[in-house]
């Protein structure tokens, strides 16, 4: 069985075939042009789909945004792509591709990634975050994805850690994400240093011996942190996996934990608390596995 996994951001769509065993055959990616709206992005998936016609059995697809991933359908979503809430993905796909089609959400997928192939086999139970552009979050218990009532929970994201601060594109204000995402640090300390400094420049020696770049990390190193303290105590978890490309600087994941811990009633410490395995695969590959099970 061969797999069309395709895992759909707000910059990049990356896709890619992968066998049924979850071995990537090809990988590739366009720009998602996602301001231009769904109509576009539609069109895109529809070329990717066309470009692999005859070499694959079924469509995986992961994708941000909440989504019924019973029925694939985009509930609701950001304004990140115009239209994209209430698009019936796996309808208008299969109107032309007459093969099993799954929907899911992107963290989700990842977490399942996780869970098969990465730093969460063998576990029963863990939380899956990832930190990019916005907080991410996914819930896998008792072997599974936990969906809640309504096909929406672990949008860690969106949990309120400032009361009446920055507004969120959620429409809510004092976001995790606004804090504890990679955006929030990248925007913090591109302000101090008058310049744009990415993220991967940030954790750089020449950067990070900058006094104000350093205290910058710090505020931000206790947002993440903050957020994990509340996950902890709801949720009593064994495992904590830490997603996105920040966390590859294992000097993050480190000190998250160490800070985070140390918040913490001595009871809820055995929590561990360390980086994904899968990186920018992730998407794909669990988007995959949840298509062969079709």
């Amino acid at each position: 069985m061969t797999i069309l996994a395709i895992d759909i951001g707000g910059t990049k769509i990356k896709y890619g075939l992968v066998t049924g065993d979850g071995t990537l055959l090809s990988k590739d990616e366009i720009n998602t042009e996602a301001a231009r709206g769904v109509e576009v992005l539609l069109s895109r998936l529809r070329w990717i789909a066309d470009r692999f016609a005859g070499r694959y059995d079924r469509i995986g697809i992961s994708t941000s945004g909440q989504i019924d991933e019973v029925n694939g359908v985009v509930m609701h979503a950001t304004g990140t792509i115009p239209g994209y809430a209430g698009t019936d993905l796996r309808g208008i796909l299969s109107e032309r591709y007459h093969c099993p089609i799954s929907v899911e959400n992107d963290v989700n997928c990842a977490a399942i990634a996780e869970a098969v192939y990465g730093a969460g086999q063998g576990l029963r139970d863990f939380l899956c975050l990832t930190y990019g552009t916005g907080v991410g979050g996914a819930i896998f218990q008792d072997g599974a994805v936990y969906h809640g009532s309504n096909h929406v929970a672990g949008e860690f994201g969106h949990m309120v850690t400032h009361v009446g601060g920055e507004p969120c594109n959620c429409g809510g204000r004092g976001c995790y994400e606004r804090y504890a995402s990679t955006r929030a640090l990248v925007r913090r300390v591109s302000d101090r240093l008058g310049r744009y400094a990415g993220g991967r420049e940030i954790f750089s020696p020449a950067l990070m011996n900058d006094p104000v770049v350093q205290e910058e990390v710090d505020r931000w190193l206790d947002e993440i942190a903050l957020g994990l303290v509340g996950l902890i105590y709801i949720f009593n978890p064994a495992v904590i996996l830490m997603g996105g490309g920040i966390m590859q600087e294992h000097y993050v994941v480190e000190e998250a934990s160490r800070r985070a811990l140390a918040s913490v009633m001595p009871v809820f410490r055995n929590v561990k608390i360390i980086p994904a395995k899968m990186g920018n695969n992730a998407g794909m590959l669990g988007a995959a596995y949840l298509a062969a099970r079709l």
